[in-house]
């Protein structure tokens, strides 16, 4: 137990902790962010003797929780958010999840009961993974604690094919190592230790609320802004200091707004990552947001030899294969952090689902209309995106016709026959048939296609670096909001978060505002892959698992004619199975 927590020691350099006793062994990585007294850093944490728990998260509504369980008879030795989730569990059982705002994944042991709640927030904005088999039950908050109690290391081939063909991961409970899965967001585990049998049961359902749906435009507007604005004060709750990422898009500078007005400017400091390539460079928007609201930032501006240099730290941070070198940038920004003290990161993830922020909802906003509206949306879509009228038609007709995307997507795959013949393609059939209802699309791509992988990459990097990044956006009650608001309100005349733009615009410079491209912390892409090129061909070469399922020759063949978005993917592959030792 000792080594698989230590093997976490980066999400929480302050402190370990284990209890352990003939039922069950719980260990603890601190980081200390609320409570940061010797009271607060006695984690497994207990309560009346009787319940344990270790926790990764952050409760933000422990303030008013706490004084609400006050009423009720409760006590608390400590001010952490950790002692009422405890407190609220002994008093509400596990409906105490629905009460709680913001993200956790923890485990609760009741001694007297010899039951355990394995529960996972309502987004799954922190992960929880677990093992099964014969002799042994274990979770942990990243894969690499479990695979010292596999036999073997082995490749989800599965998965991992998938992805390589359609470039989709993370959308179900398996992991990309065989035998390990990942708790689904909005669910927990009922454990018996006197059993060894577990249930598993989701607790909240993200639905369209009909009063949400029923406000003007107005009044969205003003309940919007009141939502996020407390959104952010909620996640400003920090005895540390907190920065904030900062990429010069309308999400993260909105978020810097917010948050910089309620701190009047203090506390906040703001950081960006620099792209070398001008068509990727989003540093001086950055720049004009922070001078307008008067906060620092800090900028960073990685090189082609970081990239080089920090390929093999990034690929085990990320324990799973990942969409491109912008996983880099952001690992930088937060490095850059921690080297000067930030231990909490407010960031703008989570907009671009909720609020309809991604070109491909374009290609849905269409399909629900016909003739001279169709022809009218097309023309605004144009006008405020980068797209030009054949790009917004080309993104319809590819999303919403799962079978000619799937044909491009094989006419351009290096997987072998039998290997793409064993696939479902679940996720595109999927993604095509929410394209019918842009409700159901934001829905599904929150739940599991999209949004689940960008918080795993925002996970990883930060915690490497033991940063807490803070989502207002996220905030359940806000997208509880978001998705109930009618489409219009979302994209309205082609401009995408609309209601965005509009609650929160004129605290912003009118080129964020009215930003019609969307960039975010990308990478150099092209320079970096160009500069590595000898030594990604090497990684391929001596890939065992592409030489399972690809035909590799062809591959390395026509490898400088790929799109980097596809050299990425198979050196990435290969870059994991040798970094993990993953066989076959």
């Amino acid at each position: 137990m000792r080594h698989m927590t230590n093997l976490v020691a980066h999400r929480g350099p302050d402190g370990i902790g284990l209890h352990i006793d003939s039922f069950c062994a719980l260990g603890h990585r601190h980081l200390a962010i609320i409570d940061t007294s010797q009271a607060g850093f006695r984690q497994p944490m207990s309560y009346r003797g009787r319940y344990w728990i270790t926790y990764n998260g952050a409760v933000y509504n422990y303030v008013e929780l706490r004084a609400e369980l006050e009423t009720l008879g409760a006590t608390f030795a400590t001010r952490t958010d950790t002692e009422v989730i405890l407190a609220a569990y002994a008093h509400w059982g596990a409906d105490c999840l629905r009460r709680f705002n913001g993200m956790w994944a923890f485990v609760i042991y009741d001694s007297q009961e010899r039951t355990l709640l394995i529960a996972r927030d309502r987004f799954g904005v922190r992960p929880l993974y677990y093992l099964e088999d014969a002799e042994q039950f274990a979770i942990g908050s990243e894969i690499k604690q479990l695979l010292p109690l596999l036999p073997k290391v082995r490749v989800n081939q599965d998965m991992l094919a998938e992805s390589l063909l359609i470039h989709f991961g993370g959308h179900t409970e398996d992991t990309y190592f065989a035998g390990i899965k990942s708790l689904p967001a909005a669910h927990y585990f009922h454990y018996s230790l006197a059993t060894h049998t577990y249930t598993r049961h989701r607790y909240y359902d993200l639905a369209a609320n009909d009063a949400y749906r029923a406000l003007s435009f107005d009044a969205a507007v003003a309940t919007f802004k009141e939502l996020f604005t407390d959104a952010v004060r909620v996640r400003l709750r920090s005895a540390v200091p907190i920065g904030a990422a900062l990429s010069g898009g309308l999400d993260s500078s909105t978020t810097c707004a917010v948050a910089g007005s309620i701190c009047n400017g203090h506390r906040l400091m703001t950081f960006h990552a620099k792209s070398t390539e001008q068509g990727s460079d989003e540093s001086d928007y950055a720049q004009a947001c922070a001078s307008r609201l008067g906060l620092p930032l800090v900028v960073v501006e990685p090189s082609t030899e970081d990239f080089k240099r920090t390929i093999d730290e990034v690929v085990y941070t990320q324990e799973e294969p990942f969409g491109g070198p912008s996983m880099f940038m952001g690992w930088h920004v937060f490095r850059e952090a921690r080297a000067r003290n930030i231990r909490v990161m407010l960031s703008g993830q989570g907009g671009d689902e909720t609020l309809l922020g991604y070109d491909r909802y374009y290609a849905a906003i269409l399909h629900q209309t016909s003739g001279m509206t169709f022809l009218r949306q097309l023309l605004l879509q144009a006008r405020h995106s980068s797209l030009t009228r054949l790009g917004v038609l080309e993104y319809y007709l590819y999303f919403t016709r799962p079978g000619l995307r799937l044909r491009r997507l094989k006419s351009r795959s290096y997987l072998k026959p039998e290997i793409v013949d064993s696939l479902a393609f679940a996720p595109v059939e999927q993604s095509a048939a929410s394209f019918r209802n842009v409700d159901e699309l934001s829905k599904i791509e929150i739940e599991s296609l999209q949004l689940p992988r960008l918080l795993r990459y925002d996970d990883r990097n930060a915690m490497r670096h033991a940063i807490e990044t803070r989502m207002p956006f996220l905030d359940y009650r806000l997208v509880e909001l978001a998705v109930s608001l009618p489409a219009d309100y979302k994209i309205h005349d082609g401009w995408r978060k609309y209601v965005l733009r509009k609650a929160f615009g004129d605290q912003l410079p009118p080129e964020i505002t009215w930003q019609r491209t969307k960039i975010g912390f990308e990478a150099p892409d092209n320079t970096w892959l160009a500069a590595h090129g000898d030594a990604i061909k090497r990684e391929i070469e001596s890939s065992a698992i592409l030489e399972k399922i690809t035909d590799k020759a062809r591959l390395l063949r026509d490898f400088a004619s790929l799109s980097v978005k596809e050299q990425w993917a198979y050196f990435n592959a290969a870059a994991w199975e040798r970094v993990y030792n993953v066989s076959c």
